[in-house]
């Protein structure tokens, strides 16, 4: 049991949990594999790294997609979507708004039916066109860090 004086933030962080865990649309963006991580950083102390990490952490089949890194974290790097041959179940975006846009149309096109706009990497027209294609869409506060459990000391 936490100590007293951290009882109600506990209970913030324990529901909010409790109710990402039944989260339709996060159950169905983690029922398969593999995903992508667009926005994939060399630097560790990015999100785009840390997003790639949680996935490595939970034993989850990843592609890193940066534009210009041959590889992220030991695994080989693509520059883009369009690059990568193999289906993807889902994309990961930690990408300013603008370039989620992007992102999005472009996954879409390519297949690509569930997508996570981390937080930060969205705005009003990139969840547009997400919602308008169909595609399973998480977005507004969800980060994957959370949900997978991220811890700083792993890989």
């Amino acid at each position: 049991m936490p100590p007293q004086h951290g009882l109600e933030r506990y209970q913030q962080v324990h529901s909010a949990h409790k109710a990402m865990a039944h989260d339709p649309r996060i159950n169905q963006f983690l029922a398969g594999s593999p995903h992508a991580v667009v926005g994939a950083s060399t630097n560790r102390a990015k999100y785009g790294n840390k997003v790639l990490r949680a996935y490595l952490q939970a034993c989850r089949g990843v592609i890193p997609v940066h534009p210009s890194a041959h590889a992220v974290e030991g695994i080989k790097a693509f520059s883009n979507l369009s690059a990568i041959t193999e289906p993807l179940h889902g994309i990961s975006i930690v990408t300013p708004p603008e370039v989620s846009q992007k992102i999005v149309a472009l996954a879409i096109n390519l297949g690509v039916r569930n997508i996570w706009l981390q937080p930060g990497a969205e705005n009003a027209a990139t969840l547009a066109i997400a919602e308008q294609s169909g595609v399973n869409v998480i977005s507004g506060g969800p980060c994957i860090l959370v949900n997978l459990q991220f811890r700083e000391e792993s890989p």
